[in-house]
């Protein structure tokens, strides 16, 4: 260890990451603690890492973190994540910020301040790459004094920010490709909640526990949306058909609309979520070069609704991934076998029951029929720990059921995943 350049031991300590293990690490030698001053890229003080950071008197902790950082020197990627913990006094917060901020490219800051830490003000115009807030209040966005030039992913969570405010931060990130928002507290000038973003850089859109009246999202090059636990009457995509990854989880919205040119999409994963399939698959229906489609634990307006695999089979005929699942709760099953179309390309496929009965080990059968090319089948299901008799008796057919079956299709690798 004598012989390694200090430079390759401050890239060690790096990749250590965590404060603590930084400073005990580097009390190894005199060496060592050289690599820490000078050649420390990387640092993080988190109290979900440390628990202890929680049974110290704020003040205490403050002047822990001030002494670490302050022996570095050249940092580009600060953590500070401090849940569960006492606000910090806002100058001694701006001091951290002020003394790393020409190096840093990558700052996680979720520290609760008295008074309210001004980020965009202290981190702006500088050479951040990566942004990710949380538990902060954004205000009086300027884009031209607040501009972040090499910003490329941007993350707000539990933050405090105006609708203006959030496309006016958008449009001070010229070089943006990824955002996250999960659980904003937006706040209105208007009676109906709206929010309208735009950006021409955008790949990547993650939203997250956002009740909404409207969204409206222009990204011309976006290339990934996925929409989790959100509230919307309207959801407004406009782009110029460059979307390929579409994902929908536990959402509620009475119009969505992802734009008419969707034939780049690749991959298509809806659950939890009631549909109007007529109207969803007139706008999926084009994307023939679609490979992966999940429809999972998904309501339809209309009970008496099928999904048929011969309409599947014929609008995605490069189909490698499938993934349905099996719901009898209402005496209809959705995903029918209708037609005796071939679903050539599939390798891959995941089904799963949320009330297992004695058809579904048929229902299985009937889909590995028509997938020739299968190479492996992934089976996921709910099992009760206190199973009723009935139950049991059940669980034991279809497992006898899943023997001969595999017993018949030797060329596919099984996977059964219970919860």
């Amino acid at each position: 260890m004598d012989q390694l350049p200090v430079e390759v031991i401050g890239n060690i300590l790096s990749h250590l990451s965590a404060a603590r293990d930084v400073v005990v690490a580097s009390a190894t030698c005199r060496k060592w603690r050289l690599a820490c001053c000078k050649h420390l890229n990387t640092l993080s003080f988190s109290s979900v890492d440390w628990p202890v950071y929680r049974d110290l008197t704020t003040t205490r902790l403050e002047i822990l973190i001030t002494e670490t950082i302050f022996q570095t020197s050249g940092l580009q990627s600060l953590s500070i994540l401090m849940d569960d913990v006492d606000a910090f006094s806002a100058s001694t917060v701006i001091a951290w910020l002020m003394y790393t901020r020409e190096s840093l490219r990558q700052l996680f800051y979720n520290v609760r301040t008295t008074p309210n830490v001004n980020i965009l003000e202290i981190c702006g115009r500088h050479k951040l790459e990566i942004l990710d807030l949380a538990h902060n209040t954004i205000t009086g966005v300027e884009p031209i004094y607040q501009r972040f030039p090499c910003l490329k992913s941007l993350s707000l969570s539990y933050v405090c920010i105006s609708a203006l405010d959030l496309n006016l931060l958008l449009s001070a990130c010229p070089k943006i490709e990824a955002l996250e928002l999960v659980n904003p507290e937006i706040a209105m000038s208007d009676a109906m909640a709206t929010i309208e973003l735009s950006s021409s850089t955008l790949k990547s859109v993650y939203f997250e526990a956002i009740s909404m009246d409207k969204i409206i999202l222009e990204a011309d090059g976006i290339e990934s949306l996925h929409l989790k636990d959100c509230a919307l009457e309207i959801f407004e995509l406009i782009s110029k058909g460059t979307l390929k990854h579409f994902r929908i989880d536990d959402v509620s919205v009475i119009h969505l609309d992802i734009g008419d040119t969707v034939e780049n999409l690749e991959s298509v994963d809806i659950s939890n979520f009631t549909m109007i399939w007529p109207k969803f698959y007139q706008m999926i229906s084009r994307s023939s070069n679609l490979k992966k489609f999940r429809l999972w634990d998904v309501m339809f307006d209309d009970e008496d609704e099928v999904v048929d695999l011969e309409t599947i089979a014929s609008c995605f005929p490069h189909l490698n991934h499938l993934s349905l699942s099996y719901d009898v709760r209402y005496g209809v099953v959705h995903y029918g076998l209708l037609g005796a179309a071939y679903l050539e390309n599939v390798v891959i496929l995941e089904l799963g029951w949320n009330v297992l009965n004695d058809l579904f080990s048929h229902w299985v059968e009937g889909l590995l029929k028509r997938c020739p090319n299968l190479k492996k089948l992934v089976i996921h299901g709910e099992v009760s720990e206190a199973k009723s008799d009935e139950e049991c008796k059940i669980f034991a057919n279809f497992t006898r059921s899943m023997i001969q079956l595999m017993r018949r299709y030797t060329h596919v690798d099984p996977h059964f995943n219970f919860e």
